[in-house]
């Protein structure tokens, strides 16, 4: 949104810059490409957004990430040290990888949550609602919804293949676009839920994928 991206200089990738702040925003260096999108739908939208737009010509391996995730990375974790470990993944062609240096298990309501702490209270639209993981899930796969969700690629960071994304037909992209265009201002907290199923949709199962998305 407004963050200070000066960083990518130091990331040394090519990078594509979704900015939300409606205003120009001058690129921080070469290789870097920037597309203005409307605020809506936080980074889910923004990731889904780039999926569904460039299903067919994706990078071989794509760091998905918030314009600064160092404080969801492992301590001491900085521009050259995310870059080492990306190149690493990608080397040793890894599919699908969450970045945060943590994981976390929740219900079908996304609990246990934080989203009714009196301290979030104004910070997120859907404050005071539950995550609804298991509404999204039902709506993308076949089958039923789990119990218990073992999220382990929490808080949208993660790198993901070009393969591993093609696992899924372009169909299910463009239906999880629309749920979040559905609910613009995250007030019923879709764009949380999808934080909580990155590793599901980009597990490989291609058995949990619908016959159709009509």
């Amino acid at each position: 949104y407004k963050e200070d991206v000066a960083w990518l200089t130091e990331l040394g990738l090519p990078v594509v810059i979704y900015d939300k702040s409606g205003n120009p925003l001058s690129s921080p260096g070469p290789g870097t490409r920037i597309q203005p999108l409307p605020n809506i739908g936080r980074e889910t939208h923004s990731y889904l957004w780039h999926i569904v737009n460039n299903y067919n010509q994706l990078a071989e391996h794509t760091l998905f990430t918030q314009a600064h995730p160092f404080d969801h990375l492992a301590p001491k974790t900085g521009p050259r040290e995310l870059r080492d470990m990306v190149l690493g993944l990608a080397a040793r062609k890894v599919h699908f990888k969450g970045l945060a240096w943590f994981t976390l298990k929740c219900d079908h309501l996304g609990r246990p949550h934080d989203m009714r702490e009196a301290s979030h209270k104004g910070k997120w639209a859907g404050w005071g609602r539950d995550i609804p993981v298991g509404e999204v899930y039902e709506k993308l796969f076949s089958g039923p919804v789990p119990e218990q969700f073992h999220v382990r690629a929490p808080a949208g960071v993660f790198l993901a293949s070009r393969e591993r994304i093609h696992t899924r037909p372009l169909a299910l992209y463009q239906r999880a676009l629309d749920l979040i265009l559905a609910d613009p201002d995250d007030a019923h907290n879709t764009g949380h839920a999808f934080e909580r199923l990155w590793y599901l949709i980009l597990n490989g199962n291609t058995r949990i994928n619908r016959a159709s998305y009509d």
